[in-house]
């Protein structure tokens, strides 16, 4: 059986993109097709960061944390994002915090990646805020921020953006994209197999601490090894919102779900809560997850060991 592989990378939301789709012989889309929908799914990756960017302030959501104290209209698209990020909020008892883009300014992590921008919050913003500083009314679609906030949808947006794009490209059945490490794997492999996956050891750079094989799942990560502010020396950029602090009961934590955007908040809100609340969390929502400690003991749910695979 003849197996072609279309591959494309491109720099969106912050990060690199690439999207490979793996052709199956007789019967599969023309390469034509194949690319327009490839092209197709990039562009759900700027849709949805001219929504829902902290950085930039021509964006939907800047403009929402721009108006205080009124209920604003709302797209479908940020309303969305929205809702689900303060539902993951109210689940994980506020570990995972769509109001902490005024901490993570504050911490140098606001300017915008194309630009070198840097974002300013609005003012008071940060003071004492939480999740239930927002109002939803779903009747009419509007948010109201109740108090001067920052929204950070960071985890949501780029997990909407691969599950967008990972619907976009479902009739070709067979691909994977990969959004900075955050995947969505669709079907199998060029070799007929469920893709495998896998797991930066937190610790030891260019080495896997696991792996596993996944097909038609989301894989996301959360690690203390990511991204730090230039010139800070505080920690990494995974604040417990609580406390404003580096999260510091995990070193990382690895989620597979329907979608990168459970995926993704989840790994968060689970990375911030450490091996035993976090767990708890994953089995109690029914995703499968890794939770690797401070001291690298590996924490995981049932299906998580069973999909498994040698790193």
């Amino acid at each position: 059986m003849t197996r072609d592989v279309f591959v494309r990378t491109d720099v969106l939301m912050g990060t690199l993109v690439t999207i490979q789709v793996v052709g199956r012989g007789v019967g599969q889309p023309p390469a034509a097709n194949r690319e327009h929908a490839v092209t197709r799914a990039f562009e759900w990756f700027r849709n949805v960061e001219a929504c829902c960017s902290r950085f930039d302030p021509k964006s939907e959501l800047s403009q929402l944390s721009a108006r205080i104290g009124v209920p604003v209209p709302a797209s479908a698209m940020l309303y969305e994002a929205v809702a689900f990020a303060l539902a993951v909020a109210k689940e994980s008892g506020g570990a995972f915090d769509p109001t902490v883009g005024h901490r993570m300014a504050q911490r140098g992590f606001n300017r915008e990646h194309r630009t070198g921008r840097t974002v300013s919050a609005p003012r008071d913003a940060g003071r004492a805020v939480s999740y239930h500083d927002i109002r939803l009314d779903p009747d009419r679609r509007t948010i109201t921020l109740l108090r001067p906030l920052m929204l950070d949808l960071g985890a949501v947006a780029k997990g909407l953006a691969i599950d967008m794009a990972a619907r976009e490209l479902q009739p070709l059945e067979h691909f994977a994209i990969d959004a900075g490490g955050d995947l969505y794997l669709g079907g199998h492999n060029q070799d007929d197999e469920a893709w495998s996956v896998g797991i930066r050891h937190p610790r030891e750079d260019h080495h896997l601490i696991d792996a596993l094989r996944v097909s038609n799942q989301a894989v996301c990560t959360s690690g203390d090894y990511e991204r730090h502010a230039p010139g800070d020396d505080r920690g990494h950029h995974i604040l417990d919102p609580r406390t404003g602090a580096p999260a510091s009961e995990a070193a990382s934590v690895t989620v597979v779900a329907a979608t990168a955007m459970l995926a993704d908040a989840l790994a968060t809100a689970a990375f911030v809560l450490g091996p035993a609340a976090g767990m708890r969390l994953l089995d109690r929502l029914g995703v499968e997850g890794l939770i690797i400690s401070r001291a690298l003991e590996h924490v995981a749910t049932r299906g998580f060991r069973g999909a498994r695979s040698a790193p």
